[in-house]
């Protein structure tokens, strides 16, 4: 792990998309016959947690899986549970490298991890990372099994394929039930889960999809966190902690900002920011092969910077004029449009503005870097019809840039 750091722990998140075309509501969390006719336009869900509301972070939020790296991510005991791939296709294990240059990477992925004492590279760990919080916070288990050792380096053992990912499990419910309490208790138990049921966590499956840290204006505990993206064909069986996660959520990313608008639930700057993301790909493969091909790009390294107003509060983020990276220090805040001052022309926006914790709407007129996504507006909350027709949801952001 990255003890050099001094203000952010590190952490990973996997957004978890899984295709379902059913309308039958059950245990499930999935819409019944009353759901929006928005949800009807989708053929899959997101998978979104409630977390507790004695949790020192983010209570009573709705979120993505994920949780902070522990050291167990990056022990070289990993190395004899990725044996056959390791030895087949290096120390990233057949993870496909960012063409993005070497300079302009996150930290968390750069960094050369022997250098801090671990041999696994953080591609690895974090991913690691990402699978392992997300079957102790709701029970999904993304592996695959593990090959038998190649004795003969020419053999070929190809890495499992980056198509929609299945969730089998590898033994039954009630033994899965008990490792899931050991990972609880140890994250270590994560490792041992995986050698004693000879299996690997299924790190292909993930695609890189963004970087984000926790604002400097946070009190409390800060994170740099990595965002994963997944997309498997159907929905896994789940199941909230009743600790830090209540409830288990799969719902249709239009339906989470209705929800959020109408001051049902509250989601997070980030997760607000992704889930508008969302909403451009009503089609899970459209979704996937998106990401799938994205990921090759890399991704930027954000740091949200709060600025407040006497009306709106601005989460500025890379390439808005008053970002610090981009002239915070040489611009007046009285004078920008998007806090109700005179302006310039065709100002550079990228930034969620807020009047109150459910008002949040994102500003942006950049195009995104590393060829991603540009979110969608917000809907409003009595537009039922958001986004019935998907055909006019990738046209709509052109209308507010």
């Amino acid at each position: 792990m990255n003890t050099a750091l001094r203000h952010w722990k590190e952490a990973a998140t996997l957004i978890l998309a899984a295709g379902t075309k059913r309308s039958a509501g059950g245990a499930d969390g999935l819409p019944g016959p009353g759901g929006s006719a928005a949800a009807a336009a989708w053929d899959h869900r997101v998978l979104l947690l409630k977390r507790s509301s004695r949790s020192r972070f983010m209570p009573d939020a709705y979120v993505f899986p994920g949780g902070v790296a522990d050291a167990s991510d990056f022990s070289h005991e990993w190395l004899s549970v990725f044996r056959a791939f390791r030895r087949r296709h290096g120390p990233n294990l057949g993870l496909r490298a960012a063409r993005q240059p070497a300079g302009t990477r996150p930290p968390m992925f750069a960094t050369d991890r022997r250098a801090l004492g671990s041999p696994v590279p953080g591609d690895v760990a974090f991913r690691i990372c990402a699978l392992r919080e997300t079957f102790e916070e709701c029970g999904v288990l993304l592996v695959v099994p593990r090959p038998k050792d190649v004795e003969e380096e020419s053999m070929s053992v190809p890495v499992p394929s980056a198509g929609l990912c299945r969730t089998t499990d590898p033994c039954d419910r009630g033994e899965l039930t008990r490792w899931r309490a050991l990972v609880n208790e140890n994250p270590a138990n994560f490792l041992e889960m995986c050698r004693q049921l000879e299996v690997v966590p299924n790190i292909w499956a993930l695609h890189e999809w963004g970087n984000w840290l926790t604002h400097t204006a946070k009190p409390g505990s800060r994170y740099d966190t990595a965002f994963y993206i997944c997309c498997t064909p159907d929905v896994p069986f789940t199941a909230q902690d009743d600790k830090e996660i209540v409830h288990v959520k799969w719902v249709t990313p239009p339906e989470v900002l209705h929800s959020y608008r109408a001051r049902e639930l509250w989601v997070a700057p980030p997760q607000f920011y992704e889930l508008s993301r969302l909403c451009r790909h009503p089609s899970l493969r459209e979704l996937h092969a998106f990401a799938s091909q994205r990921a090759e790009e890399g991704c930027e390294h954000w740091l949200p910077v709060i600025l407040e107003t006497d009306t709106h509060q601005s989460v500025l983020l890379p390439g808005d004029q008053l970002h610090p990276e981009t002239g915070f220090s040489t611009q007046d805040p009285t004078t920008d449009p998007g806090l109700g001052g005179a302006g310039v022309s065709e100002p550079a926006l990228h930034r969620m503005v807020s009047t109150d914790p459910y008002s949040m709407s994102i500003q942006i007129s950049i195009t995104p870097k590393y060829k991603h996504l540009s979110p969608l507006p917000a809907p409003d909350p009595c537009d039922l019809s958001y986004p019935n027709d998907p055909s006019n949801l990738k046209d709509n952001i052109k209308s507010h840039l």
